[in-house]
């Protein structure tokens, strides 16, 4: 399968698909998807980042009927897991509506019941829990059509076997049952033989994730202003030849767009062009008229262009060797190359993924200010005069300033012409900051309301912690913590707290969901 309308999917779940930014199916999903369809039992062998949970996700969502019974259950080793799990779910499901549900100990039992009572497709869930439910009387699983045991070599490892085998007993005998696992130990193929009918065997090898011989560098930056930073990062680069990567079509579109409005020489590349249109834009990017080119993973395949001297990820992949495929494309025939990553508070957590699996830790940068940008367009365009000087030929523009040079000043006249050619390129663009206003606290910090305390086992560490994780903000920027049983108060560096809203407002500690909001100040509390 090429592509996933080739599965022939209902509306719904494409429009899905589409709007999260797959394009073509990875290889496990190209194996997976069309068996798990058919009905069959299927055992995957892959690791975590090869796209398995959309594997089984998008035929379970596929084939979910709206009855109010629950049809599947997925098994986690983790609560961690389990919520990741049906995050994803939960975006495949978004236009067809099928409800799902994670459950996991250490939230509120209470909650899950009611939310159970109310009828949920689609449950993910870790094995005690689920058993937990099914002895309280408030999971029944006798419609059960298919069960999904993930990671199963670690759910084996921590216990679980027991727990697992009751599980299944409560389920039909005529099921369908679809086992992950990134190994196959003996006690997982004794699972798999007791409980699975003929299985499909599709095993997924990733190989070694390497990195070229490429300079990596990320910039830390606010979703709100992210289109801003890209801006003064490209004027303070000099991008001879580049690729801007974007994870969707729409985004390319949108890109270009804003791009072009500002005085680019750019263009897109994605699925939707035909292939005359790509052959237009990929000579206009092999004759040097566009200088960016901005494209998505699975429409930049296949080019290979010597001069490409950056490769920019707007939109920072979603797995180590989509990173891995985009930087390639610059630093080749032995010339060096820049690979540049933008990374949103929400994203930090993935980079440090490409940076462990990769093995190549990427350099942390500072997008440029204003100050930074104009002063470094200076020193391009001093460049450029000294190599026009250089080059000579400059008699024909000599004889048309003869008249102004015997009435002006040389000087004035050289930089009146830099100010005219520079004006465009020099834009002075005003970012979209966060102003927190008064929060009450200490001068140089921001003052967050975290809405979970105490009764949810939060410590001081778990949460500088979470913040050091989710934001990449380094422990010392966290200053005071007042933890009281229900909600808490945390101070943050000033140039850190955009950083920590953003990545922890939506966020979950200790399986809790955060709603961090600035605090009022001190005096209205009273």
């Amino acid at each position: 399968m090429s592509t996933f309308e080739d599965f022939q999917l209902n509306r719904r779940v494409q429009q899905a698909i589409d709007e999260m930014g797959f394009e073509e199916p990875s290889p496990i999903q190209a194996a997976c998807i069309p068996l798990v369809l058919d009905g069959k039992d299927v055992i995957g062998q892959a690791q975590t980042g090869t796209g398995k949970t959309a594997a089984f996700g998008i035929p379970l969502v596929e084939r979910a009927t709206s009855d109010g019974k629950v049809q599947a259950i997925i098994l986690t080793p983790t609560r961690e897991l389990a919520i990741q799990v049906a995050a994803e779910i939960r975006k495949i499901a978004k236009y067809k509506r099928v409800r799902t549900l994670p459950i996991y100990g250490g939230q509120s039992i209470g909650h899950q019941i009611r939310a159970l009572q109310q009828g949920v497709p689609i449950i993910i869930g870790t094995p005690g829990r689920v058993l937990d439910h099914i002895r309280r009387g408030t999971l029944r699983l006798s419609h059960v059509r298919t069960v999904v045991l993930d990671e199963a070599d670690e759910m084996l490892d921590m216990g679980f076997i027991e727990d697992i085998e009751s599980i299944l007993s409560e389920t039909p005998a005529e099921r369908q049952t679809l086992l992950f696992s990134a190994t196959f130990p003996n006690e997982v193929r004794r699972l798999a033989s007791r409980y699975m009918k003929s299985p499909e065997h599709v095993t997924i090898n990733r190989g070694e994730v390497t990195v070229p011989l490429i300079d990596q560098v990320y910039y830390k930056v606010l979703e709100r202003s992210k289109l801003e930073s890209l801006c003064r990062v490209i004027d303070s680069e000099e991008v001879s030849l580049g690729i801007i990567f974007c994870r969707t079509k729409r985004g390319v579109d949108e890109l270009v767009e804003a791009l072009l409005s500002r005085g680019y020489l750019v263009d897109g590349l994605h699925g939707d062009l035909s292939q005359a249109q790509r052959d237009r834009v990929m000579k206009k990017f092999r004759t040097n008229d566009i200088e960016l080119l901005v494209a998505t993973d699975v429409a930049a395949r296949g080019i290979d262009v010597e001069n490409v001297t950056h490769v920019i990820n707007y939109d920072i992949p979603q797995d180590p060797e989509s990173y891995v495929h985009r930087i390639g494309r610059t630093g080749r025939a032995g010339k060096r190359g820049l690979a540049i990553t933008f990374v949103t508070p929400r994203e930090f957590k993935l980079l440090k993924q490409i940076e462990r699996e990769t093995k190549a830790p990427m350099v942390a940068r500072e997008v440029p200010s204003l100050a930074d940008v104009a002063e470094r367009q200076a020193e391009i365009w001093r460049n450029r005069i000294l190599e026009t000087i250089h080059d000579g030929g400059l008699a024909h523009y000599r004889a048309i300033l003869g008249n102004v040079v015997d009435d002006h000043d040389p000087i004035d006249v050289a930089s009146a012409l830099l100010k005219l050619a520079s004006s465009d390129e020099l834009r002075a663009r005003e970012e979209a900051d966060y102003d927190f206003g008064d929060t009450g606290a200490t001068p140089g910090m921001v003052r967050f309301f975290v809405n979970v305390g105490r009764s949810a086992r939060l410590s001081p560490a778990d949460l500088v912690r979470t913040i050091a994780e989710e934001a990449g903000v380094p422990g010392q920027a966290v200053g005071k913590i007042d933890i009281f049983d229900r909600f808490t108060f945390v101070e943050v560096e000033e140039e850190s707290a955009p950083f920590v809203y953003e990545a922890l407002r939506q966020s979950r500690i200790n399986g809790s969901r955060v709603n961090l909001e600035p605090a009022k100040p001190r005096s209205r509390m009273r």
